[in-house]
Parts: C-alpha cells; sequence; structure tokens
C-alpha cells in the first residue's frame, strides 16, 4: 500500500514538471513569434504597401491647390496603410505600390473594383466604372461604329453609365473607327489577353474618370472621314484622327496602368487640349518612334495647367524619342525604367517643369545620343531658365541629364506627385511593366 501511494505522487510530481515544462515552452514560442511577426511588420513598414481599411478616403476631387501636401499625403498614405485593400495579411509585396495593393489577392477577380483605390500620382483620383455595374465583352468585333452591337467593347464604352468592362476570353479587337468613350469607364483586360490592334484605336476626348488597364494596345492606325457613335444620343462625323494608341483630349482624371503598347502610326499616348489630372504607370512600350506628346502646342497656353504623373514604366526596346515631350505644364518623371533610346529620353519646349527622380537611364551605343534630355526647337538663351531637374537617377553607358532653372520650390512643388524610390529598386518595380498574365485563382 505505501509502494502504490510512493508511485502515485511520484506520478503527480512528473505530470506537474512536465506541465511547466510544456507552458514555459509555449510562452518561449509565443513570444518568438510576437519578436518575429513584430520585426516582419517592421520590415514592411519601410516598404511601399497600401495599407488601412480606407476605401473611403480617397474622394474625387479636381487637382490640388497644394500638389506639394498632397504628394506628401500619397506618400505616406502607401508607406503605411494596409487596410485600403482590405486583404487582411501581408504577402508578395513588390515595392511597387500600385501593384502591392492588389495584385497580393488570389481572389482578385471577385474583388476587381479594389483596382480604383490604388491610385497614385496625379491620376490618383481616376475611379472609372469604380460605381457602376460590369459589362462583360463577349464579341470582339466592330461591324457597325454607329449603331454597335451590346455585347461589343464599343457598345460599352458609349453608355452614359459608369461601367467596369471586362473580357469573357481573349480577344483581337481591329477597330473600323476611334473608339470614343464616356466618362466613368474602366477598361479592364486582367484574366483574358486583349488586343486592341490593326486599325483605330482609343480616344478620351472631353470626358473624365477613365481607367484603362491590362490591354495590348498596337499596329494602331489612321482613320476617319466617317460617323462615329461616342453616346446612346449622340453619333457624328469624325476628321481624320492621326492613329494615337490612347488619345486623351480635353480631359481630366485618367489613369492608364499596366498595358503593353507598340508601333503605331503616330505617339503611343498622346495628351493635349487643356487635360490633367493624369498618371500613366506601369506601362510597356516598345517598337515607336515618338512614344509620347504631352502638350498640344507651343502656342495652346491652356496646357499650362497640365500635371501629369510617369511612374514605373519600363521604356523598352526600340524606342526612338518622346518619352515624354512635353509642353508648358508640369510633369513628374518618377522611378522608371529606360533602356536606351535613338535620340533622346526626355524632351520639351514653351518651358515645361520636369522633375525626374529616381529614375535609370541606361544610354545606347552611339555617342552622340548619350543625353537624355532635349530642348526642341529653343536656343539656349531660352531654356537655361526652365525649371528641369534629376536628383536620384542612376545614369548607365554615358547617360547624362543637362538641369536648368534656378529650382523655385512652388514650380517643383506642381510637379511632384509622390514620393521617389531609390533608383537601385526600378529593376525590381518595372520587372512586370506591361499587360499581366493574370488567371483566376492566382496572384496576378
Amino acid at each position: 500500500m505505501g509502494v502504490s501511494r510512493r508511485f502515485i505522487s511520484l506520478f503527480a510530481l512528473l505530470l506537474i514538471m512536465l506541465f511547466v515544462c510544456v507552458k514555459a515552452s509555449t510562452q518561449k514560442t509565443e513570444r518568438n513569434s510576437r519578436l518575429a511577426e513584430e520585426n516582419k511588420l517592421q520590415g514592411l513598414k519601410n516598404t511601399s504597401m497600401a495599407d488601412g481599411f480606407g476605401d473611403d478616403k480617397w474622394i474625387n476631387e479636381h487637382a490640388a491647390d497644394n500638389p506639394e501636401e498632397i504628394a506628401s499625403m500619397v506618400d505616406i498614405t502607401i508607406r503605411n496603410s494596409t487596410e485600403r485593400r482590405n486583404l487582411g495579411y501581408f504577402s508578395c509585396g513588390t515595392g511597387n505600390p500600385i501593384d502591392d495593393c492588389w495584385r497580393c489577392d488570389r481572389r482578385w477577380y471577385l474583388r476587381r473594383k479594389r483596382l480604383a483605390n490604388c491610385g497614385i500620382g496625379f491620376g490618383r483620383n481616376a475611379i472609372g466604372g469604380r460605381d457602376g455595374r460590369y459589362y462583360v465583352v463577349s464579341n470582339p468585333g466592330d461591324d457597325d461604329p454607329v449603331n454597335p452591337k451590346p455585347g461589343t467593347l464599343r457598345h460599352a464604352v458609349i453608355q452614359d453609365r459608369p461601367l467596369w468592362i471586362v473580357f469573357k476570353r481573349d480577344m483581337v479587337i481591329t477597330l473600323k473607327q476611334e473608339l470614343i468613350m464616356n466618362s466613368f469607364k474602366t477598361i479592364d483586360g486582367r484574366g483574358a489577353d486583349v488586343h486592341i490592334a490593326n486599325g483605330a484605336c482609343i480616344t478620351i476626348q472631353f470626358v473624365t474618370n477613365i481607367i484603362i488597364h491590362g490591354v495590348y494596345i498596337h499596329d494602331c492606325k489612321p482613320t476617319g472621314n466617317a460617323m462615329v457613335r461616342s453616346s446612346p444620343s449622340h453619333y457624328g462625323w469624325r476628321t481624320m484622327a492621326d492613329g494615337d494608341g490612347i488619345s486623351i483630349f480635353g480631359s481630366s482624371h485618367i489613369w492608364i496602368d499596366h498595358n503593353s503598347l507598340s508601333n503605331c502610326a503616330d505617339g503611343l499616348i498622346d495628351a493635349i487640349m487643356g487635360s490633367t489630372a493624369i498618371t500613366i504607370s506601369n506601362n510597356y512600350f516598345t517598337h515607336h518612334n515618338e512614344v509620347m506628346l504631352l502638350g498640344h502646342s507651343d502656342s495652346y497656353v491652356r496646357d499650362k495647367q497640365m500635371q501629369v504623373t510617369i511612374a514605373y514604366n519600363h521604356f523598352g526596346e526600340g524606342l526612338v524619342q518622346r518619352m515624354p515631350r512635353c509642353r508648358h505644364g508640369y510633369f513628374h518623371v518618377v522611378n522608371n525604367d529606360y533602356t536606351k533610346w535613338e535620340m533622346y529620353a526626355i524632351g520639351g519646349s514653351a518651358n515645361p517643369t520636369i522633375n525626374s527622380q529616381g529614375n535609370r537611364y541606361l544610354a545606347p551605343v552611339n555617342p552622340f545620343a548619350k543625353e537624355v534630355t532635349k530642348r526642341v526647337a529653343t536656343d539656349n538663351g531660352q531654356w537655361r531658365h526652365w525649371n528641369w531637374r534629376s536628383e536620384g537617377d542612376l545614369f548607365l553607358n554615358g547617360a547624362y541629364f543637362t538641369p536648368s532653372g534656378a529650382g523655385a520650390a512652388a514650380s517643383y512643388a506642381k510637379a511632384s506627385s509622390l514620393g521617389a524610390k531609390s533608383s537601385s529598386f526600378v529593376g525590381t518595380i518595372t520587372s512586370n511593366a506591361g499587360a499581366l498574365s493574370c488567371r483566376h485563382g492566382r496572384i496576378c
């Protein structure tokens, strides 16, 4: 009986000791886990991931009077918040604040409209068709530009209500005439390979709140001298169009993101005639002469209010000039990758303000084409007063930027729209520029 009691006591003592050891080990594990998580979060705070559950914080409004303050606000929001995506976890951060805002979500195809809350730069308030219904394009045809068939892209973009336009399958859309867009539209090519090619292309004229995302735009041709519908209640005569990939004319709150553009008859993207509040981001430009024109003419002074952000783009093989070519307004060229050009990268006339920050410029072999900048048809006595600056840019293979102006703070404030990252990160930030290969159930 004594032996039995002694055995029970020893067994109970062993159980107590085992419990104490397990509890201590668990507490240590939890403490280490919390420390690891805190370190992980601290590291993520130092990236530019978009955070916060504040989808309602971003109000659609015109370009601010104090762009410097807005630039600071946007940068702080991007760096210090993740709730904006409502994903509930941290993963797949690339340092590209637009992509980190939505691409981590495997169920992106069920939450497509969250893209509208991921904009940065001067076009950050472009909401596109966020507040409307989805429209599924099922027919790649464009048989009648005056009376487009339901299910076609033309029928979708002319409607007089907000629409988020998606595509049922892969398709090549060859437009007979310009695709004239109505306000509050998103063209979202994610989940399909969508090419607008071998015909007319996109015209954004006297409208607002347009997002074009995830499509291939190439081999655009001049068209016109024809009737074209621009809304359910109006069609009219269109004169000859130049054959731009995307033409922005007298419009505002425009965001062109993650498209692949090449080989059009005129420009790949042109913004003229008082257009403003534009962001051109994450695009891949190749095989073209005059890539991008921002500003109508030296005499068109309404473009003095133009503000354009050019961020995270890859200017790739086969490009010649105008990346961009600017007039009058304020242009923030930030964290782009320029992999050679034939004549020059950034040009301008009529006293534009150009703020180049954190870009990577790789000059061509030609010893006479190493200069990034070009003042077009202007003598030194005029352009030396223009505000053109380079900050934190990386120059390779002999590339160089010719600055000018006194560096007036007010001028550069109007040409600042987000915080630039180090040029050493440009390769990573722009590695997925162009239309993405997105499939359901996978991180895009």
